[in-house]
């Protein structure tokens, strides 16, 4: 791995915001997973009424510590390390020369952002973000969502992994995303950060549009293992696969009493398997990710745009 980019090389934000882009809690999931291993306080906090509109993300009611009744507010928050380790200094970048192992008490370069999509006000919301990105010595960031898509939840999650940076590109062998349409918060996040020279990657999970009310462990899980890819770090998983386990089994009872669900969850498999199938030539993959992008509406891989809405597959679940 290069350092051309400084994308892998120094200090790394990884990011995910609830709502929009966020389908099944998968890229919520997969931060509060990594905010659960390392060791982490916050160094940036976002509140402003500027850019939450609490009729449509409303504060908690909550108890703290003391029993004292609170309320929590819509934020976001930016987690840093309790000590930071040096820039990798050669070629390799971080993962080989730090050899990261998160879930270890140790030093990292690894920060992260999780909170609500703000609802107005992105443009100085996202030029906040990268004060402190700069404040704080960040070089990369890479941005996780999760949209509703028609895939089967038998088969394994398709996770898309892209970048608007050339250089990033041409180090981890990624696609530039063609998607035109609305975007989330991620894609004006990842636009500011590379007008200002921070280099970005999207990676995004696909989740059954059929299961759509439940969060879902085997797209959190999809996610980090591509995250563990990129980085190339070790992430333990915890409880990750067994939960998974256990979601894929509970759909499948779900199914077996539902001949409808059962025979729409029979065509993913197939659409899927003729994909995946090694006499599928490049240009047929081609043509069905189209096919599933204009399936899709708005809840495409962007780099930006995300799966929040109920999805347009030929199938809901009965009331």
């Amino acid at each position: 791995m290069t350092d051309g980019s400084g994308l892998l090389s120094g200090r790394l934000l990884v990011v995910a915001f609830e709502g929009w882009n966020d389908a099944g809690e998968a890229a919520s999931g997969a931060v509060r997973t990594l905010k659960g291993l390392l060791d982490l306080y916050p160094i940036a906090e976002f509140e402003s009424e500027d850019y939450f509109d609490y009729q449509f993300n409303r504060p908690l009611a909550a108890n703290d510590e003391d029993g004292n009744r609170t309320l929590v507010w819509p934020n976001v928050t930016i987690y840093g390390p309790t000590s930071v380790k040096a820039p990798a200094t050669k070629p390799e970048g971080l993962a080989n020369d730090a050899e990261l192992s998160v879930g270890v008490a140790e030093n990292s370069n690894i920060y992260l952002l999780l909170g609500t999509e703000p609802s107005r006000g992105w443009k100085s919301f996202s030029a906040e973000i990268l004060e402190t990105v700069r404040e704080t010595g960040i070089t990369g960031i890479v941005m996780l969502g999760a949209m509703l898509a028609d895939v089967p939840h038998t088969r394994p999650i398709s996770v898309f992994a892209s970048s608007e940076n050339a250089t990033v590109r041409g180090e981890l062998g990624l696609e530039r995303s063609s998607y035109e349409g609305p975007v989330g918060i991620l894609a004006v996040l990842g636009h500011a950060a590379e007008v200002a020279g921070i280099p970005t990657m999207s990676i995004w999970a696909s989740v059954p549009h059929y299961v759509h009310n439940a969060p879902s462990p085997k797209a959190t899980l999809a996610l980090i293992d591509k995250l563990e890819e990129i980085i190339d770090v070790v992430i333990p998983r915890g409880d990750l696969v067994g939960d998974a386990a256990t979601w894929e089994s509970g759909i499948d009872a779900l199914a077996s009493e539902d001949e409808d669900m059962s025979n729409y969850i029979e065509q993913l498999e197939q659409a899927r398997d003729t994909v995946d199938s090694p006499e599928a030539s490049g240009e047929a993959i081609a043509q069905e990710f189209e096919k599933y992008l204009r399936r899709s509406g708005d809840d495409k891989p962007d780099g930006g745009s995300g799966g929040g809405s109920a999805g347009d597959g030929p199938w809901r679940p009965k009331d």
